[in-house]
């Protein structure tokens, strides 16, 4: 009876929080059944699979806009404009890294590179699946938006560990690629098959196909930024350090990302909502302000934990293999947290046509990689030059925000 009452807003950000505890088990559990060793080559299979979720979100943001903006025909035009070209890119990407795999096996140091085969036709398959999430959201279905989530994660956790306990003479990158491919199938489920079916549309000359591209190229633009600011650190750690020290980290940034992970699904909750007042001229600022209070109460809250009891984080997820990261844990927390606030502003100036916030924001977010190339001595250094380079975005984006406010862009 209590699940009657609930709105789809309340049930979307109930199956959003058990889908990331999914996720977040997926990655703990490797950290505990793997050697740190192991772990980093899972590592890079895990951010790769963050790379497809951000590159993903460029078809799902755009996919909901024009839901929220186009109905009937018009939608079905710029339907079938989306999901070839996410398919097209899907497939040329999936290509590039098959052609490379071995290439990005001596580059990264991992133990195979049929890994990033497999990973590579998992590709084409997510980018039709954030198409399919882009059009839930436009729509408000978010009670199905949330069952393709859950298929996700369901298929990924369960897969992986039966096939890592059971066959232990694969490799286990190879192990979690499998896992990340048939999580992929099943994730396209419920699909909407106006999406591929041919249905009455209008001429691309009927919609505003300028405007189109341009949004879509700022966000996929925004979105590769994203990819590089979340996962850089990663990538130069493990290329700077060795592969114990690169696993160690690694478990570092999936415990502080938990900020992230919990914080993101009130994004997808403003993208549409703000659309739909900025469509109609309505006061979006208030929205705003709700949700970035939303991401600082829980940012707080998980930074806190990590800063009070680091040594009881670390144990309880990853063991005492991974005790040395401990001190630098609230730390990443705390500049994940940052990153956090700062992202709902970029989504937000992103929603309602500020385009020149959201490139600057990504510029100077790309500073976070010339810092730790310079400074990486230690883990810590590499932790503290995030901290830095997230704190001047942030107050770009505050700054941006109340000068602008005075002009009612907002």
């Amino acid at each position: 009876m209590y699940l009657k009452r609930l709105s789809a807003q309340q049930f979307f950000m109930g199956s959003m929080l058990v889908v990331n505890i999914g996720n977040y088990a997926y990655n703990l559990i490797l950290g505990r059944v793997l050697t740190p060793a192991a772990f980093a080559d899972a590592a890079i299979l895990i951010t790769l699979l963050l790379v497809l979720s951000f590159l993903g979100m460029t078809f799902q943001i755009v996919t909901s806009k024009y839901a929220v903006l186009y109905h009937s025909t018009k939608l079905n035009t710029v339907l079938k404009l989306l999901s070839r070209t996410a398919l097209f890119t899907g497939f040329a990407i999936g290509l590039l890294i098959a052609v490379f795999a071995k290439t990005l096996q001596q580059l990264l140091k991992t133990e195979t590179h049929e890994m990033f085969l497999i990973f590579g036709l998992s590709v084409p398959l997510y980018f039709l699946i954030s198409v399919n999430r882009g059009l839930f959201q436009g729509k408000h279905q978010l009670n199905a938006m949330s069952v393709t989530y859950q298929n996700e994660m369901i298929v990924r956790l369960f897969v992986t560990i039966f096939l890592i306990a059971l066959v232990s003479t694969i490799p286990s990158s190879i192990t979690i690629a499998l896992g990340i491919l048939l999580s992929c199938i099943v994730g396209l489920f419920p699909f909407q098959k106006r999406i591929l079916k041919s249905k009455k549309g209008v001429s691309v000359a009927e919609i505003n196909s300028r405007e189109i591209a341009i949004f879509f190229s700022l966000t996929a633009f925004y979105e590769l930024t994203q990819i590089i600011i979340n996962n850089s650190d990663i990538i130069l750690v493990k290329h700077f350090f060795s592969n114990d020290q690169a696993g160690v980290y690694a478990s570092l940034a999936l415990i502080g990302r938990v900020v992230y992970f919990v914080t993101w699904m009130f994004v997808m909750l403003l993208l549409p909502e703000v659309i739909e007042k900025h469509k109609n001229e309505e006061d979006t600022a208030p929205t705003l302000l709700r949700y970035v209070g939303y991401v600082v109460m829980l940012a707080a809250v998980i930074t806190a934990v990590c800063f009070l009891f680091p040594d009881f984080v670390v144990l309880l997820l990853f063991g005492k293999s991974y005790l040395s990261i401990a001190p630098l844990l609230w730390k990443y927390a705390l500049a994940t947290s940052i990153f956090a606030v700062a992202n709902i502003f970029a989504y937000y100036f992103l929603s309602i046509g500020k385009f020149l916030p959201v490139i600057i924001s990504a510029l100077l977010g790309l500073t976070q990689i010339i810092l730790i190339v310079l400074f990486h001595n230690t883990l810590d250094q590499v932790v503290e030059m995030q901290i830095l380079s997230m704190l001047v975005l942030l107050f770009f984006q505050l700054t941006f925000y109340f000068v602008n406010r005075r002009k009612r862009f907002v």
